[in-house]
C-alpha cells in the first residue's frame, strides 16, 4: 500500500484531484485505478477526475496535463480541469510564470492567469479552434457537414442538435425551459446513442438573451456535474451558428458562470472563469 500526497481544486464547482507526476509516482496502469479509487464520493476524497502534471513532450509546450474521469476513462481535454491544473501548477511552485503552455491530448493551450489570490484565480485559456466537420466531431457517418439544429430520437423524444468538439465531442441541445428536462434520464442515452461512436457530452440550454444563457450537462465518464468548460465553449460557437448567441456571452452553469469569447469563425475559443483551492490531503493506493 503506497501514500501520495494529493490536493483538491474546483472550477464552478466541478472538482479534481491534481497530482505531480513529472517523476511518474503513479504509472499509466495506475491512473484508472487511482481515479476511480480517489474520487469515489463516499470511499476516496471525491471528484469528478484525477488530473496528473506530466512532464510535455510536445514542442513549445512547458507542461503536459492529463485527465482520468471518475470511472477511469480518459477525456481529450476538460476546460475547468485546465484552470484547476494552472492554479495548482503555480501553488506548488512547478511553473510560476501567469502565461503557460499546456500539451493535452486536445493539442497544446495557452492559458493566462490573470488575477489571484491565496485560495482563487481567474484564468482565461485560448481552447483552440472548435470542430464542426461531423465526422471530425465524431459523429456517424463520414460527412464533413457542420451538424446544426439536426433532429435525435432520444427516450422516445425527438430533439434538436448541434454538435461541436472542442477537443471532446459536444451534443448541445438548446430548449425552451430547464425545468422541462430530465437530466438523469436523457443523458446516459444520449451519451450512448448510435449517432455517436466516441459518446457524448450533451448540454441542454435556454438562452436568456444573445449575451446569455444558462445550461446543465451529462459527462462522459462523470455523469451530471456542476459545470463543463468545454461544454460552455461548445455552446457559445453553437450558439453564434445558430443565430442565438452573440460572440461574447455569460453561460451560468449549476456551478456558476464561465465568460466565452468567439471573436471570429477562424479564431480560437477563449473561455474565462475561476478556478479555486480545497485543501491537500494524503491518501493511499491499494
Amino acid at each position: 500500500m503506497n501514500t501520495y500526497q494529493v490536493a483538491k481544486y474546483h472550477g464552478a464547482q466541478n472538482d479534481f484531484i491534481l497530482i505531480d507526476n513529472r517523476n511518474g509516482v503513479l504509472s499509466p496502469s495506475a491512473l484508472p485505478k487511482a481515479a476511480t479509487a480517489w474520487c469515489h464520493r463516499h470511499t476516496g476524497i471525491g471528484a469528478d477526475g484525477l488530473i496528473t502534471v506530466e512532464t510535455a513532450s510536445a514542442p513549445g509546450a512547458d507542461l503536459k496535463m492529463r485527465i482520468i474521469n471518475a470511472d477511469g476513462s480518459e477525456p481529450e481535454m476538460c476546460g475547468n480541469g485546465i484552470r484547476c491544473y494552472a492554479k495548482f501548477v503555480q501553488d506548488e511552485g512547478i511553473f510560476t510564470n501567469d502565461s503557460m503552455k499546456i500539451e493535452t491530448l486536445a493539442g497544446v493551450l495557452t492559458i493566462t492567469v490573470e488575477s489571484k489570490t491565496e485560495y482563487e484565480s481567474q484564468i482565461r485559456v485560448a481552447m483552440g479552434q472548435p470542430i464542426l466537420g461531423r465526422k471530425h466531431i465524431p459523429l456517424a457517418g463520414d460527412s464533413e457537414d457542420h451538424v446544426l439544429n439536426e433532429p435525435i430520437q432520444v427516450a422516445g423524444g425527438e430533439f434538436k442538435m448541434s454538435a461541436v468538439s472542442m477537443g471532446n465531442p459536444h451534443a448541445v441541445i438548446f430548449v425552451d425551459d430547464l425545468r422541462d428536462i430530465q437530466l438523469n434520464e436523457l443523458g446516459p442515452q444520449f451519451a450512448v446513442h448510435p449517432e455517436f461512436p466516441k459518446g457524448i457530452n450533451t448540454e441542454f440550454v435556454e438562452v436568456q438573451s444573445p449575451n446569455e444563457a444558462t445550461m446543465v450537462v451529462w459527462e462522459r465518464g462523470a455523469g451530471a456535474t456542476m459545470a463543463c468548460g468545454t461544454g460552455a465553449c461548445a455552446i457559445g460557437v453553437a450558439g453564434v451558428l445558430t443565430g442565438r448567441l452573440n460572440r461574447n456571452v455569460t453561460i451560468h452553469l449549476p456551478g456558476g458562470d464561465l465568460k466565452i469569447e468567439w471573436p471570429n469563425d477562424q479564431s480560437d475559443v477563449f473561455m474565462t472563469g475561476p478556478a479555486a483551492f480545497i485543501c491537500t490531503a494524503e491518501i493511499v493506493l491499494s
